[in-house]
């Protein structure tokens, strides 16, 4: 997941150096007033994004196939350590009823 969210954050800063290159060239438009830094940011939030989505695709599958993997042992480890204690309440009860 590491290495997905690097990928992500190069591109973002990528096209942040590309957009602010075509604001301060005059090619793309500034923003109004004192708002060019959040305008140079807001626009290379969407061109990153579909850029993201699209070069990223086989990152962000294997990304996820090992979380599902992570989460799938998780379960397996909390029903065996559930069904472990189930034992131990079984032979508490079977001990207390004999000593009764």
């Amino acid at each position: 997941m590491l290495r997905y969210t690097l990928m992500r954050l190069g591109i973002f800063v990528g096209c942040l150096v590309v957009v602010w290159g075509l604001v301060y060239s005059g090619l793309a438009p500034r923003g109004l007033g004192d708002s060019n830094g959040l305008w140079v940011v807001l626009l290379a939030l969407l061109l990153s994004a579909p850029i993201s989505f699209i070069v990223l695709r086989k990152e962000r599958d294997r990304a996820s196939v090992q979380i599902v993997q992570r989460v799938d042992r998780m379960k397996a480890t909390m029903e065996a350590n559930r069904s472990q204690e189930d034992v131990d309440d079984v032979a508490d009860d079977t001990s207390r009823a004999q000593t009764s």
